[in-house]
């Protein structure tokens, strides 16, 4: 089981990303709601994984993938947006991120996919 935190500034999507991924065996161990709280949450619960929203209110997804690379216990960052991965260019994969996935494609089996 592998611990994940959620990070997006819609509470109904952090609500269903929960239900969802809970269902599929992951434990959701915290939710934040902007790029400044992930970091603080990533810090304070260190999950194995963030699934972390690439627009958020304050500073950007890609940011705080290049942020959390530098603490010490690194988590796997996998980024997620309504809009296509195509939309972001060359940004995802310079991020140091384990990957994307669209919103509407979002799974257990997909975040799983990225890890091995």
């Amino acid at each position: 089981m592998r611990t994940i935190l959620v990070v997006d500034d819609h509470p109904t999507f952090r609500a269903t990303a929960r239900a969802l991924l809970e269902a599929e065996g992951f434990v959701v161990v915290g939710e934040a709601a902007d790029g400044e709280s992930a970091l603080t949450e990533i810090g304070r619960l260190s999950p194995e994984v963030v699934l972390l929203d690439v627009q958020l209110p304050d500073i950007d997804g890609f940011e705080v993938a290049s942020r959390a690379a530098g603490l010490d216990d690194v988590p796997q960052i996998v980024l997620t947006s309504s809009r296509e991965a195509s939309d972001f260019g060359s940004l995802i994969e310079e991020s140091g991120a384990r990957g994307f996935i669209a919103k509407d494609e979002l799974s257990g089996a997909a975040i799983a996919a990225l890890l091995e």
